[in-house]
C-alpha cells in the first residue's frame, strides 16, 4: 500500500480524469484500476464491473480518483499545485485543464472534473519569500493583478524591479 495518497472524490468520470492528468506529465502513470463488485453495484445502483477508482502517480506523487457519486462536492479550499519550469509548461497545463473548466485568478483553475489546480512557475515561491520585502511585494502585486494564467516572465520582471 502507498503510504501517502491524495484522494480525489469525483462524482463520475474517474477514468477520464486520471487519463487526462497522466497525459499531461512526463513522469506519470496509472498504477491500478479497481472495479465495482456485484454486491456493491447492487447496493449503489451502478453497473457491476464499472470503474470504481484509479490509482495513479504524477511526478512521484500518489493520487486516487474515485467515482463516488454526488454525495460530496469539491471546493477550491483544496487544490493541486503544479510548479512549472517554463511558460511553455504553464501554457500546456493551463490549456488542457481549463478546457471545459473554470478560470479563477492568480494561476488557479478548476478543471471539468471539479479539481482545483494552481499552475505556477517553479520559482514563484522563492521570489515571494525573498528576504527583501520590496522584491516579494512586487511579485505579489504582479501575481494578484493576473486574472487567470500566470506569466512567468512578467513575474520575474517584477521581481527584478523592471
Amino acid at each position: 500500500m502507498r503510504k501517502i495518497v491524495t484522494f480525489l472524490w469525483l462524482e463520475s468520470h474517474a477514468k477520464e480524469a486520471a487519463e487526462l492528468y497522466v497525459s499531461l506529465f512526463d513522469d506519470a502513470k496509472i498504477v491500478n484500476t479497481s472495479y465495482v463488485t456485484e454486491s456493491v453495484a447492487k447496493e449503489a445502483g451502478v453497473e457491476p464491473g464499472s470503474v470504481s477508482s484509479i490509482d495513479f502517480e504524477l511526478v512521484g506523487q500518489n493520487f486516487t480518483v474515485l467515482n463516488g457519486g454526488p454525495f460530496y462536492k469539491r471546493t477550491e479550499a483544496t487544490s493541486v499545485l503544479a510548479a512549472c519550469k517554463d511558460q511553455a509548461e504553464i501554457d500546456k497545463l493551463w490549456n488542457a485543464l481549463t478546457k471545459d473548466g473554470t478560470i479563477l485568478s492568480c494561476g488557479w483553475l478548476t478543471d471539468k472534473y471539479g479539481v482545483t489546480w494552481q499552475i505556477v512557475p517553479d520559482n514563484l515561491d522563492e521570489m515571494m519569500r525573498d528576504p527583501d520585502p520590496a522584491k516579494a511585494n512586487r511579485v505579489s502585486v504582479a501575481m494578484l493583478s493576473m486574472e487567470g494564467k500566470l506569466d512567468k516572465a512578467e513575474l520575474e520582471r517584477a521581481y527584478r524591479g523592471e
